[in-house]
C-alpha cells in the first residue's frame, strides 16, 4: 500500500468511526479536546500526519485503541531531526566490516574498559563524543572474534541505544538484533530487547512495544525470594515498556497492571541501580514514579503529574540522564497546561543548559515551547536563543 493511500486510509477511517459513534465533528472536538478545525482537516486528509497525541486523545474519546486507529498508518511519535549524517558514515562503515584492522590486536579487558567508560559519556548526553569513539570500538570488538560475543552484544546495543535517542530508526534496528543475537546471558539479551521495545514505542509502533516487551518480560520473570536486584531491574524495565505502550494505546488497565508490577520489583530493591550492563539506564522505585507521572500526562492528569514531581528527590543516580530529563519535561507541560508558562520556560532552559544535545533531539520539547511562545509578545535572548536550538519559530 503506498504512503498516500495509507494517509488517505486514515482520513477515511476517522470519518466513518465518529459517524458510527454518532458524533458531529463538534462533539468529537468537546470529548477529545482537539479542535473541530484539526478533526475537519484530518478527515478531509489535509492534515495527513497529525501527531501521536493528537491521535491518542481522539482514539480515547472514541474508545478505542489508538493503534486500531491508526491501522498500520505511517505515523510516527517523532520525526527524525537534522543531524550531521557524517557522524554515522563511520559508525556505518564499521558496522559493515569495512574499517582498516587495528594495527595491534585489541585484548578483552581493555576493550570491557572502553565500553564502560561510554556509560558516563551516555549519562551526560554527550552523544557525540560516543558516536567518534564507536568504530575503533566496533572494530576491535569484531577483531576479538569469539572471545568477544559478550562485550559485542554490549556495543551493539550501546549503538542500537544511541540511534534510538537520536530518531536515527533506519540505523537502529540492525545493531539491536545483532546485540540481542550476540548476547551471552539472558539479561543482556533481555536489555537488548528493551531497547528495541523503546525504538518501537517511540516510533508509535504500539502493539509490537507491548507485546515484544510483554514476550520478554514473561520469558525472564524472576522469583521474588531469590531474584537478585538485576533480575528484577530489568523484568522491571520491561515491565515499564508494556505500561508506557499500553497507556498510549487506550489500554488502561493492561497499563496499571503492569505498573503495579514494575513498582512491586522497584519496592523489592528499594533504591535505583542500573538496569543493563551496557548502558545507563536504571531502575528502581524513583523510575517506577517518573513513568506513572508519565502515563498521567499522556491523559491530561496535569496536577498528579506535578504532584508525584514533588516527591521526587534531586540526588538522583544520573541525575541529568534521558530517563530524568524526559520527566523534566512532563513537568514542563503540565505547568504550561495548568497556567504557569514562566515556571515552564524555566524547566526547559535549565534541561537546554545541562543536556543541550538530548534537548534538541526531543520532538516533545519542540512541541512544549512552540506552545509556550504562542502566549508571549515578546521574548528574551535566552528564550530565542533556545527557540532557535529547538527549531522552533517566532
Amino acid at each position: 500500500m503506498s504512503e498516500t493511500s495509507m494517509q488517505t486510509g486514515l482520513a477515511q477511517r476517522l470519518h466513518s468511526i465518529r459517524k458510527r459513534h454518532g458524533l458531529t465533528q463538534r462533539e468529537l472536538a468537546d470529548l477529545s479536546g482537539v479542535s473541530k478545525s484539526l478533526i475537519s482537516k484530518i478527515e478531509q486528509g489535509v492534515v495527513t500526519e497529525p501527531q501521536m497525541a493528537t491521535v491518542h486523545k481522539v482514539a480515547r474519546a472514541l474508545r478505542m485503541n489508538t493503534s486500531t486507529l491508526l491501522n498500520g498508518a505511517p505515523q510516527t511519535e517523532e520525526e527524525e531531526p537534522p543531524i550531521d549524517t557524517g557522524v554515522w558514515e563511520p559508525v556505518e562503515r564499521a558496522l559493515h566490516g569495512k574499517m582498516p584492522a587495528p594495527q595491534e590486536a585489541p585484548s578483552l579487558p581493555e576493550v570491557r574498559a572502553q565500553i564502560d567508560g561510554l556509560k558516563p559519556l551516555l549519562a551526560a548526553n554527550r552523544y557525540g563524543e560516543v558516536a567518534a569513539l564507536l568504530p575503533t570500538l566496533i572494530r576491535d570488538v569484531d577483531a576479538l572474534g569469539g572471545e568477544g560475543r559478550a562485550v559485542r552484544s554490549r556495543l551493539f546495543n550501546i549503538t542500537g541505544w544511541l540511534c534510538v535517542q537520536l530518531r536515527r530508526w533506519e540505523r537502529a534496528e540492525a545493531p539491536i538484533r545483532l546485540a540481542i543475537d550476540a548476547a551471552e546471558d539472558r539479561l543482556d539479551a533481555a536489555a537488548s530487547a528493551a531497547t528495541l521495545a523503546w525504538m518501537y514505542l517511540r516510533m508509535g509502533r504500539l502493539t509490537e512495544a507491548r507485546e515484544l516487551a510483554t514476550r520478554w518480560a514473561d520469558d525472564i520473570e524472576p522469583r521474588f525470594s531469590r531474584a537478585s536486584a538485576a533480575e528484577l531491574a530489568m523484568w522491571g524495565r520491561l515491565l515499564i515498556s508494556v505500561s508506557s505502550a499500553a497507556v498510549r494505546d487506550n489500554r488502561p488497565g493492561e497499563a496499571e497492571d503492569a505498573i503495579r508490577l514494575a513498582r512491586a520489583a522497584a519496592v523489592r530493591i528499594g533504591r535505583e541501580v542500573e538496569s543493563d550492563s551496557s548502558t545507563h539506564r536504571t531502575f528502581g522505585p524513583v523510575t517506577v514514579a517518573m513513568v506513572v507521572a508519565e502515563n498521567a500526562g499522556i491523559i491530561d492528569h496535569y496536577d498528579k503529574v506535578l504532584s508525584i514531581a514533588d516527591r521526587i528527590p534531586g540526588n538522583l543516580l544520573n541525575g541529568d540522564s534521558a530517563g530524568r530529563n524526559r520527566h523534566r519535561l512532563d513537568v514542563a507541560m503540565a505547568l504550561h497546561a495548568t497556567g504557569k508558562p514562566a515556571e515552564a520556560m524555566a524547566v526547559l532552559e535549565d534541561i537546554y543548559r545541562t543536556s543541550p544535545e538530548w534537548l534538541v533531539a526531543q520532538k516533545y520539547a519542540r512541541q512544549i515551547l512552540a506552545g509556550l511562545l504562542m502566549r508571549r509578545r515578546t521574548l528574551p535572548a535566552s528564550t530565542r536563543h533556545l527557540a532557535d536550538a529547538l527549531r522552533v519559530p517566532y
